[in-house]
């Protein structure tokens, strides 16, 4: 599974193509950094003995995301807004979807490389553990829901919700995946109204089948973006039938690009 975000021209590789590529995977992944936590000697950027709020305490609690806050408080001092917003109010917004999350380790993980990727980048260890816990999250969600349950689809970072491939086709949606050439890219759609795209042939949606189940969980929200324009929401997803897995933005290009 690679994690394809979008630039202002167009869709684009960042270093989360070391998430791994199927379900079974993503579980030892995620039982082994959780089992397995190295001894980080930073962070995170607050004094835990004030922490508060579930997300502070949770982040506390963790040595991960101990260290992921310290590098979002950094990376942040060198931030400079891409459409000439308010550097203190994109900043906020961040902290919001962190906070939100409360003592959701897997939505604190994607909210805070949310914030690092806007920022700048995140570091490929950050973008495993994040993948680890989100994947093991999507596993849960599947595990608790009504077979063949159809869910909205998920509208905060971290929330995830099951539901059905409606389609399978070319990045511009002209010919079937199955059929169409490695050059014209991936897309699909989903029962809930979710979409992905990617300009490389997505090993997750070319082994996935129409009406197959999915697990979908947002990821991230651009916050970096013109007023209005939220496009590159990116999405991690798991074909229940066949086991892929993917995580793709719902459009071809970045908030504020063509």
């Amino acid at each position: 599974m690679r994690v394809i975000v979008s630039s202002a021209h167009g869709v684009g590789m960042l270093p989360f193509n070391r998430a791994r590529a199927w379900l079974p995977v993503a579980v030892s992944l995620a039982g082994f950094i959780l089992g397995h936590s190295p001894a980080w000697a930073d962070g995170p950027s607050f004094d835990c003995r004030k922490a508060v709020l579930p997300a502070e305490k949770t982040i506390c609690a963790d040595p991960q995301l101990s260290a992921i806050d310290l590098l979002v408080s950094k990376a942040f001092k060198d931030f400079e807004p891409a459409f000439g917003g308010d550097k203190r109010k994109i900043a906020r917004a961040l902290i919001v979807d962190r906070n939100a999350c409360r003592d959701d380790a897997a939505c604190i993980a994607s909210a805070q490389n949310n914030a690092l990727q806007t920022y700048g980048s995140a570091p490929s260890w950050v973008q495993d553990y994040n993948v680890a816990l989100i994947g093991k999250k999507a596993l849960e969600t599947a595990s608790r829901a009504p077979k063949n349950a159809e869910q909205p689809l998920p509208g905060s970072i971290g929330q995830c919700g099951l539901t059905h491939v409606k389609s399978l086709t070319a990045r511009l949606g002209d010919d079937p995946l199955e059929t169409a050439g490695p050059e014209s890219g991936s897309a699909a759609t989903f029962v809930n109204g979710g979409t992905a795209v990617s300009y490389d042939r997505e090993p997750g949606l070319v082994s996935s089948k129409v009406s197959d189940a999915v697990v979908m969980c947002l990821m991230s929200i651009p916050r970096d973006c013109p007023d209005g324009d939220e496009r590159g929401r990116i999405y991690y997803g798991i074909d229940l039938a066949v086991k892929g897995s993917w995580a793709l933005p719902d459009s071809q290009h970045m908030c504020g690009g063509a």
